[in-house]
């Protein structure tokens, strides 16, 4: 569960303290109660509220109010306690937090950047002894973002009366810790940040820079997954803050100092290799097909180049010829001619007495990404719907030989969007270089040189971000590791191969 989840009963217990405090009735049962001396602590609160219903009015500061302790990981237990406030009086223990999103423009096509919005998680509802004082307890949210966070006293007019802060610390960790070459290691993040230097981390394998763990959408968590390379022995996984690009390695002399630095060992041992899985286990999910009682539709939704569909129009002209068209985009962004949308030919078809038809298609060997398919009978657009291209992986031309053997890889169906018209290309889990696919419509041809000691060499290829507006931080043109999760636009998968140095 989210720090969305149980979202009635966080409701309901933020009406509970607004109405208990306006009326005088009895508090809620984890309330504490009046008395001459500091009450007991509530219950912990165990579940993960939602976002609170009132926004919080400026702050109007009553008394003291501390938590215990001030930092600690994600679901730490912590004792909060207030003196000084209004006797007699409930209030609501709220944390504060934010739901991060990723920017796009209007057609989906450009990154803008990321935005984070605020939210407010009631926690705890609590009632002053008569010396104006309490005691309660809560646990943090088992899923947010790390760093600080505010926790408010907050009146039933939702005003502010007083607030400190806790400091969720961030967790790395990879799992498993040892195995033979090729064993796929994942590495988790509990924590990251959203602000300024809080929120970009990066990945080096062997002092080699790997690519970036985000957790925009995903609350803070982030999961990237590598292949074990090398030979039989300790290999260590860095994990490192950064927001220009590459890794901040002397964080210790920088503004920045509290920053945590992650170096955890992985051993590879003799066994087996772990190779990827079929190409065709690596691909995105196919979409489910449409439906419409009128007009057309597509089953499926989605598929790779040269793969089948069915498309279907109904209650379209009767006993009509009806040309069938999409669109994609043709150019590029740095030839200097631009590019823009065109339509091509899918096929011709006729429909029926009652105005249907039934008609199987190829994918067109085209740009990755949705694609608006056209019916027009005549000059008149009869029916329209969506299919998505999505990307595809073939095997390495040579898949062993002594060391320099040259391989190509060949990809089809890689997309045109900023988000979506490059793959990042690591080798043995460092980052060599980008492949683009919108000048050549979507297809992407790759020779390397593999060299190295004897074994299995690993290439992998991740979705990221080749452009965009925002400038801090800079996360562009790099392997986005947590793409399964946390990728701005598209779904899109990573592809894996494997190599033999003879």
């Amino acid at each position: 569960m989210d720090i969305r989840g149980h979202a009635a009963r966080a409701a309901a217990l933020l009406l509970a303290v607004l109405f208990s405090a306006c009326s005088g009735t009895a508090a809620p049962s984890n309330a504490t109660t009046a008395s001459p001396v500091l009450s007991a602590p509530a219950t912990a609160s165990t579940a993960k509220p939602a976002e609170a219903i009132a926004t919080p009015r400026p702050m109007d500061l009553v008394g003291k109010f501390s938590l215990s302790p001030t930092h600690g990981p994600l679901g730490s237990a912590v004792t909060a306690s207030g003196v000084g406030l209004k006797p007699r009086t409930t209030y609501a223990i709220t944390w504060t937090s934010v739901k991060g999103s990723w920017k796009l423009s209007e057609d989906r096509s450009q990154f803008l950047g990321r935005a984070f919005a605020p939210i407010y998680v009631p926690m705890a509802s609590v009632t002053t002894d008569a010396l104006g004082a309490f005691t309660t307890s809560f646990s943090v949210p088992t899923e947010d973002f790390g760093f600080q966070h505010d926790v408010l006293v907050m009146d039933a007019q939702s005003v502010i009366r007083n607030k400190s802060a806790f400091d969720v610390d961030l967790q790395v960790s990879i799992s498993p810790t040892s195995g033979p070459v090729g064993t796929p290691i994942t590495i988790q993040a509990k924590g990251l940040g959203w602000r300024p230097y809080q929120g970009s981390w990066l990945v080096a394998y062997d002092d080699r820079f790997t690519g970036l763990l985000s957790g925009v959408t995903t609350q803070g968590m982030a999961r990237g997954v590598i292949p074990a390379a090398g030979g039989v022995g300790t290999h260590v996984v860095t994990v490192l803050g950064g927001d220009l690009t590459f890794m901040y390695l002397n964080v210790r002399q920088g503004p920045f100092p509290d920053r945590p630095e992650f170096r955890i060992p992985f051993t590879i041992t003799d066994g087996p290799p772990v190779l990827p899985a079929p190409f065709e286990q690596q691909r995105a999910a196919v979409l489910p097909g449409t439906t419409a009682a009128s007009g057309l539709s597509v089953s499926p939704a989605s598929g790779i180049v040269g793969s089948r569909a069915t498309l279907a129009g109904k209650a379209l002209p009767a006993n009509r010829d009806v040309v069938l068209t999409y669109l994609t985009q043709v150019g590029n962004r740095v030839g200097g001619t631009g590019f823009g949308a065109s339509s091509r030919p899918l096929g011709t078809v006729r429909t029926d007495a009652s105005g249907s038809f039934s008609w199987d298609f190829s994918v067109p060997d085209d740009l990755g990404g949705a694609h608006t398919i056209v019916a027009k009978a005549g000059d008149e657009v009869v029916g329209q719907t969506q299919f998505t291209i999505q990307p595809n992986a073939f095997p390495l031309s040579v898949g062993r030989g002594p060391s320099g053997t040259e391989t190509k890889v060949h990809l089809k169906g890689v997309g045109w969007t900023e988000t979506a018209n490059t793959y990042m290309v690591t080798v043995d889990n460092g980052y060599l270089g980008y492949v683009c696919g919108f000048n050549s419509a979507g297809d992407v041809e790759m020779t390397l040189p593999i060299s190295g000691d004897r074994g299995w060499h690993f290439i992998d290829m991740y979705p990221g971000i080749y452009k965009g507006k925002e400038t801090q931080p800079i996360n562009y043109r790099m392997p986005q590791l947590s793409y399964a999760r946390d990728h701005p636009g598209e779904i899109l998968p990573a592809f894996h191969f494997a190599f033999y140095v003879e």
